[in-house]
């Protein structure tokens, strides 16, 4: 982990000087006590060091320290904040570079590591493999994770045990108080005994399980159908201890284009995630199209400094990191809920160390 992260503080410090000298940008940043709002921000990469990395902490940056060493990535996310729009851009542009100029310019050792970062650390190569794997298929990609690999890893996060690191124990605890939001504003809604639920995504039955326990009548579904047999499971186990208002979801295995019907609630919690932004749009109508009375949705949302923190974390290899993940902007979810006849009531944030999720509560307009 320590390599990986000293390859991608040298990938970046190089990208850095790369675009610096390129387009003479200036940045509003003061590093060593020396401000750099009025002149180019040239950073040698010879200044990123570990000892300088050592000195570039800050409370804002606990969630990238945690993917690689806490000495080395909050200067390369400060570099590549002060520098980026795009990131995708940037990584367009080190490809371009030509490789002997490189090693000319900024040593062998420099340009070797930044070469050998992108060819091994590449994660746009390894969704592309794992997209070919499932016959081109992006969704069936997703599908063939969540019911391999994915779902061994999403299984603990979502449950109970012990054998998971901090980062997925973090995650776990996010999404606990996401889901836990959920319960109380459909409780301040006159709760859900009676009401038909639509849980979209429904993954291990995070939210399934309680509304069924509480009376709901549930249609619970996800792409992966090992993660719908979890769920059934986690459903029976609850059940099993004697809840007498219980009623047992209907589970199936499905993506959200394939569900069908009309309910009085519509639930759809951490599975935008997976959706392009111009697939986005569509989705969010379709989901609105299932409701009656309510639409609840949760996504990642895209700001500069959650982009930035998912870059860094996609350079490190594993499945894990491959599959692709979209950002959305709180305005284009809310813009296609407009556009679809609704309005949002209710929104919230749930934010920890490596959790991120804005969710909106929708009723008819």
């Amino acid at each position: 982990l320590i390599l990986l992260g000293l390859i991608s503080c040298v990938l970046l410090a190089t990208l850095s000087t790369y675009t610096a000298r390129k387009s003479n940008i200036s940045a509003g940043l003061k590093t060593q006590g020396r401000s750099l709002t009025s002149r180019p921000l040239l950073m040698s990469p010879r200044r990123i060091n570990t000892r300088t990395c050592a000195k570039m902490k800050g409370n804002q940056l606990k969630s990238a320290t945690a993917l690689a060493s806490a000495n080395l990535l909050p200067a390369s996310l400060l570099t590549s904040a002060a520098l980026a729009q795009d990131h995708a851009q940037r990584l367009q542009e080190v490809s371009e570079i030509d490789l002997g100029t490189t090693v000319v310019s900024q040593g062998v050792p420099l340009a070797i590591a930044g070469f050998l970062a992108l060819q091994f650390l590449d994660p746009e190569k390894r969704r592309q493999e794992m997209t070919a794997a499932a016959g081109g298929d992006e969704m069936q990609s997703v599908a063939n994770y969540f019911n391999g690999e994915g779902f061994e890893r999403w299984r603990k996060i979502y449950g109970e045990t012990d054998e998971v690191n901090k980062v997925q124990l973090d995650i776990r605890d996010g999404h606990a108080v996401t889901v836990e939001k959920v319960l109380n504003w459909l409780e301040m809604d006159g709760g859900v005994q009676g009401k038909s639920v639509c849980d979209a995504g429904c993954g291990t039955g995070s939210l399934t399980i309680p509304l069924a326990l509480k009376g709901a009548e549930v249609s619970a579904s996800d792409i992966a159908v090992e993660m719908t047999k979890e769920a059934k499971k986690r459903y029976e186990d609850a059940a099993a201890k004697g809840v007498t208002t219980a009623i047992e979801p209907r589970f199936e295995a499905k993506n959200l284009e394939e569900i069908e019907g009309k309910y009085d609630v519509v639930t759809c919690l951490d599975v935008m995630i997976h959706y392009p932004n111009n697939k986005a749009n569509s989705m969010v109508k379709h989901l609105a199209s299932l409701a009656n009375k309510r639409l609840i949705i949760s996504f990642a949302p895209k700001t500069f400094y959650y982009s930035t923190l998912k870059r860094i974390g996609e350079l490190f290899p594993g499945p894990s990191k491959a599959t692709r993940a979209y950002l959305h902007a709180e305005e284009d979810v809310e813009r296609a809920l407009n556009e679809a006849g609704w309005k949002v009531v209710r929104r919230e944030m749930t934010a920890t160390n490596f959790y991120f999720s804005r969710l909106l509560e929708a009723v008819p307009a």
